[in-house]
């Protein structure tokens, strides 16, 4: 049955942006928000391992970049520390484990574009300390480390201070993110990781041809790394109009196909609360990459939503053992593997 694969499958979803809608708000209302709205939805949503992005406004850029990061940074200890028997944050594959074997739910910081950093790479080395453990180094637009996939047009591969980050991270043991990566960035990543690489939020472009999703070739890339390839649930990133489960599970499928089953994941990017929290009301649509951003699959607006993405698996034909691999084993191998593994 749906319901006894669901739950007795580990489910790690590596892209959820709560910490950016809990620090929009006053200190003091950061560990209720997350008590009263989001730790019930990943329970109900069966989640087991849930990565944090930490994702700076463009607001905040660039004086404020760092100071955001830190606040965010500061919530996801606050939360912690307030919910010890619900969640622990966690920095390598133990601490997970541990939290797992406990009924807590593992929460791991990842960096989404890394903002507060520019150009002072060391500062990667700081923020390992406060327990971040991914990273990629731009969003749509343009960094000090690299373009994202919103200039494409440009062609650019990592700056010198990108490719010293990326080395950097492979000795600190975090994990390069290529999610909005631009396409020769990715590229270059691929040309020079030794180290596995993912994509936490990501679908594939065969399907949806958009620069936020990726190639075959480099689907197949980052399956030669050892890495994953985490699906994107944002339905205008998976199909022009047709905002349904089944194009969610094509690219699933796809991307098994293509990369092979081991190097895929959920990476459901759930904005809909988020946007609503971080985003004054406004009398247009408001649409992010010429895609508007009122679109969602209809019940996988949240993470309480997630189980009916193995129903919609089963209904394909999948073996159990394979949805299990997807809803969350194959995140799991990998951080157990890579998670603060130091060289």
């Amino acid at each position: 049955m749906t319901g006894d694969l669901h739950a007795r499958s580990v489910v790690a979803d590596t892209h959820n942006d709560l910490l950016t809608a809990i620090a929009h708000r006053p200190v003091d209302q950061w560990v209720p928000h997350f008590r009263d709205r989001w730790l019930p939805q990943l329970r109900a949503g069966g989640v087991n391992l849930q990565v944090l992005p930490v994702f700076v406004d463009d607001v905040f850029r660039p004086e404020g970049a760092l100071r955001q990061t830190l606040r965010e940074i500061e919530a996801a200890h606050r939360i912690a520390e307030a919910h010890p028997g619900d969640v622990r944050l966690c920095v390598n594959g133990a601490e997970i484990d541990a939290a797992l074997d406990s009924g807590r739910i593992a929460l791991v910081l990842a960096l989404e574009s890394a903002p507060g950093v520019g150009e002072d790479v060391e500062l990667l080395e700081t923020l390992s300390r406060l327990g971040v453990r991914i990273a990629s180094l731009a969003h749509f637009g343009r960094t000090a480390l690299a373009d994202g996939s919103g200039e494409d047009a440009t062609g650019s591969r990592l700056t010198r201070a990108g490719v010293a980050a990326l080395g950097l991270m492979e000795r600190l043991g975090m994990i390069f993110d290529v999610s909005h990566l631009g396409a020769a960035g990715v590229d270059h990543v691929l040309e020079l990781a030794t180290r596995p690489v993912m994509a936490t939020h990501s679908s594939a472009r065969a399907l949806r041809d958009h620069h936020r999703n990726l190639t075959d070739d480099q689907l197949r890339g980052i399956a030669a790394t050892g890495g994953v390839v985490c699906v994107n649930f944002f339905a205008p990133f998976l199909h022009e109009s047709d905002f349904t489960i089944d194009r969610l599970v094509d690219h699933f499928e796809h991307i098994a196909d293509v990369a092979g089953l081991p190097h895929v994941g959920l990476g459901p990017d759930f904005v809909k609360e988020v946007l609503e929290d971080t985003t004054p009301p406004c009398c247009e649509t408001p649409f992010i990459e010429g895609v508007p951003t009122t679109r969602f699959i209809p019940g996988l607006e949240g993470p309480q939503g997630l189980p009916l993405v193995t129903e919609a698996l089963l209904k394909r034909g999948w073996a159990d053992d394979d949805i299990a691999l997807v809803l969350g084993r194959n995140v799991l191998d990998l951080f157990r593997a890579e998670l603060g593994a130091t060289r």
